[in-house]
């Protein structure tokens, strides 16, 4: 008989991705999920143009998933902004495990809450916040990433150009003295 700590560590393997690496990549089964162990991923969509557009970040100890649905095809890429350290495991197993394991049942659930909310977030400051209310809740929301990642990414997220977060981030700096 498989102990639970065994059952677990059967589950996921390690992946190390390079800068410019795909975990998922548009179009594509959505097989697998992560959480990310070491680095910056983020995820991105493509407009009606081909221009890319940043829908979410990942950092440390969050979970990587393209759907909320196993083996379906993914609207989004995500992609290493830094190198990776992902533990990976395969959906579907991880999916027939909830209700069965109260440690994944607890993490997939809380993970998948966590994504909800900032999905909803970042919905609301699209439609409703100026570009300095933007910087601030994204500040707030991801508040390790401002030096780690290109701020032409953290633009591209919040729906500006790098001159109008440039001016916001002023206008922060600004606003907090």
């Amino acid at each position: 008989m498989l102990s639970k700590t065994t059952i677990n560590q059967n589950l996921h393997r390690t992946r190390l991705l390079k800068r410019g690496d795909f975990f998922l990549q548009q179009g594509k089964s959505c097989i697998e999920i992560g959480m990310l162990i070491k680095g910056v991923m983020r995820g991105f969509v493509y407009d009606s143009n081909g221009n890319e557009i940043t829908t979410h970040f990942y950092q440390e100890n969050d979970m990587i998933i393209g759907s909320y649905i196993p083996k379906t095809n993914i609207e989004m890429s995500i992609e290493a902004l830094k190198e990776c350290e992902i533990s990976v495991a395969n959906y579907t197993e991880i999916m027939s495990w909830m209700n069965k394991d109260r440690e994944i049942t607890e993490i997939v659930t809380k993970e998948f809450q966590k994504l909800n909310k900032q999905l909803q977030s970042r919905l609301v400051s699209l439609l409703n916040l100026n570009s300095v209310e933007k910087y601030t809740l994204f500040l707030k929301e991801y508040p390790n990433l401002i030096n780690r990642i290109p701020h032409y990414y953290i633009a591209n997220y919040l729906g500006i150009t790098p001159t109008q977060l440039s001016r916001a981030r002023k206008q922060f700096i600004d606003k907090c003295k």
